[in-house]
């Protein structure tokens, strides 16, 4: 029976994992065909708004649903389970209605601050969606505090695709009935509240017990054996508040960007329209990064559940050795899928947009993926060890230097200041949580001189893939196709190259090369 148990948990965890994957890429990949149909000016205009939408997706996506699953799973007692989740669900409405009554009455304001008050019909929109958020993180809480992944893994499926569907939809509708992009953007926006409408739904049935326990408000009594109000609020202050804050941090830093980049822009003397377009550019960095973490980080999570178990069990060897998996994986992987995209960024943003306009700036942001993959690494081990205060620190650091300098550097430097305050704040709070983990995983980057060999790997690697591309690029025709082939081709010759050269100067040991999902498989076929 625990066998049983166990391999059904398990079987949870990956279905949760592989929906939480799919959900991230469809989240990044709508964005390519959505920019191509309403141009820069459209998805200026959703991309400002956007981060408020994803804030709130964060927070009932997994920031909280995670914290109330631990609170759920800690609690045996299944009546008191159900006694906690109504304390949880009163807390969580309170927040959602003040964040409710903010946007949407104060939407003209924010608009305002934005530096385009036309916004703030989208904003009013993205309001509603946090009205949903205490049923949708009370639900998928104690589905995953109760082991039952597949309730949420659905709903974060069905919510997805049917909000980028409603989106693809107002694209579609803006060119046909010759929309405003404001019109447009209200319209798309729209697709956040039918997608999390239907994630509800499709989890009432499996929900029929606890909602209906849930509603019954008398047996909210007072009992010794449930932490007070007070104390679940500084527990959902803190614990919830950091596992959010980790989970939307690029969406934060976009929010910032909303508030400064275009108004920095028109400071520097530039008009509003070649403001708005000319952030509509810069924000096609938004899907490149989270696909580079989306690729980089399904690798690297698939170590987390053993760290964790590690931990758990004490076995202390164990755990050091998986945390330096896990740091040189990390390393590995960000610092190669961060040089192939800012090598072939003048391609890859002719493929996916149409033109290379602003490429230098994207291929600067692209250097974000690499230091939030290592914030989220060193945030793991020092969460794995009760450690919350000192990476959500340095992470609120980062993001107040980005909010204080961020429309200085746009004003002075122009669109490529916001990419590279942007990745100043994440360098620098990687470094601040780097210098607070523990000694062994300091040391973990200069073992067997692992940093000095990467950077010779990656360098080589860049060096080999840019001579690829630009040769490349006088054997096939101009435009998306010539761009497309390029990019494929040189994708495989820097994989080819990597993986070469990592295996030859001993990068990764042979335990941290089968550590990787179906690389096992592979080296044993090459064996056999």
């Amino acid at each position: 029976m625990a066998k049983n148990s166990a391999k059904n948990l398990m079987r949870g965890a990956l279905l949760l994992s592989m929906a939480s994957l799919l959900s991230k890429i469809l989240s990044a990949v709508y964005r390519v065909p959505f920019q191509n149909i309403v141009g820069n000016g459209g998805f200026y205009v959703y991309q400002q708004v956007y981060p408020l939408y994803g804030i709130g997706m964060t927070l009932a996506l997994s920031g909280l649903p995670n914290f109330v699953s631990k609170l759920i799973a800690e609690q045996q007692n299944p009546k008191l389970k159900i006694k906690l989740l109504q304390k949880i669900f009163i807390l969580v409405s309170l927040l959602s209605l003040g964040i409710f009554i903010v946007l949407y009455f104060k939407a003209e304001t924010i608009a305002g601050l934005m530096g385009d008050r036309q916004l703030a019909s989208l904003i009013k929109v993205v309001a509603f969606m946090f009205l949903l958020t205490p049923f949708l993180t009370c639900l998928r809480g104690y589905f995953q505090g109760v082991f039952d992944m597949r309730p949420t893994a659905i709903s974060q499926v069905v919510e997805q695709i049917l909000r980028v569907t409603v989106i693809l939809i107002a694209a579609g509708l803006y060119l046909h009935y010759r929309w405003n992009y404001y019109v447009m953007g209200t319209v798309a926006m729209s697709g956040a509240l039918i997608g999390g409408l239907a994630a509800i739904i499709v989890m009432l049935p499996a929900a029929k017990k606890p909602m209906a326990d849930l509603g019954d408000w008398q047996t909210l009594s007072q009992t010794s054996e449930l932490p007070s109000f007070r104390v679940l609020l500084h527990q959902l202050w803190v614990e919830g508040g950091s596992l959010s804050l980790f989970a939307a941090t690029m969406v934060i830093l976009q929010l910032v960007d909303s508030f400064s980049v275009a108004k920095g822009l028109i400071a520097s003397g530039l008009q509003p329209t070649a403001a708005y377009n000319l952030k509509g550019i810069y924000d096609r960095a938004q899907p490149l990064v989270q696909l580079g973490l989306v690729i980089t980080m399904a690798f690297v999570t698939a170590l987390l559940p053993a760290l964790s178990e590690a931990r758990k069990a004490r076995r202390k060897y164990l755990f050091i050795k998986i945390t330096k998996q896990l740091v040189h994986i990390a390393l590995a992987l960000s610092a190669a899928a961060t040089a192939g995209l800012i090598v072939l960024m003048p391609w890859i943003n002719r493929l996916l947009f149409g033109d290379s306009e602003g490429s230098g700036t994207i291929a600067l942001y692209m250097l974000s993926v690499m230091f939030m993959a290592l914030i989220n690494v060193f945030s793991s081990v020092l969460q794995s060890l009760d450690r919350f205060k000192v990476p959500t620190m340095a992470l609120l650091a980062g993001i107040a230097f980005k909010m204080v300098f961020n429309r200085w550097f746009t004003q002075v430097f122009g669109i490529s200041g916001s990419s590279l305050i942007t990745v100043l704040a994440l360098a620098g709070a990687a470094f601040l949580i780097f210098l607070h983990t523990p000694s062994y995983v300091r040391q973990a980057i200069f073992d067997r001189g692992f940093i000095f060999k990467l950077t010779v790997i990656v360098f080589i690697m860049a060096i080999v893939v840019a001579i690829g591309a630009v040769v490349a690029n006088t054997l096939f025709p101009s435009g998306r196709l010539g761009a497309g082939l390029v990019t494929l081709i040189n994708i495989g010759v820097g994989i080819v190259v990597f993986g070469y050269l990592s295996v030859k100067l001993k990068l990764l040991t042979l335990k941290e090369w089968l550590a990787l999902p179906f690389v096992g498989k592979v080296l044993h076929k090459i064996k056999t």
